[in-house]
């Protein structure tokens, strides 16, 4: 277990002076969707569900704030595909986000 902090348009894990581990999301305009661009895990952090972890803040948020996300990041994508109890959340509309 990470502690995930939050920051500007992002969760992250920090450690000895930098970031371990983040996901980097914006909030669209035009459709007021949570935009996932970008999840990074350094090699110290790999394979120790960090990732995953981040991905879930996301999908918190997005459930607190009643908004809609979309994963064009590859990894987020993975994880919406892997955990079908997010779908609460996944916005059908990745084409326009791209």
């Amino acid at each position: 277990m990470v502690q995930i902090e939050q920051g500007a348009g992002r969760f992250y894990v920090a450690g000895d002076g930098k970031d371990l581990a983040e996901i980097v999301y914006r909030l669209d305009e035009a459709s007021g969707d949570l935009v996932i661009d970008h999840t990074y895990v350094s090699e110290d952090l790999r394979g120790q569900g960090a990732g995953e972890e981040l991905v879930r803040a996301v999908v918190d948020k997005a459930r607190e704030e009643k908004l809609l996300i979309v994963p064009v990041c590859s990894y987020a994508a993975h994880q919406f595909k892997k955990h079908p109890e997010y779908e609460d959340v996944l916005s059908g509309d990745e084409s326009r986000h791209s």
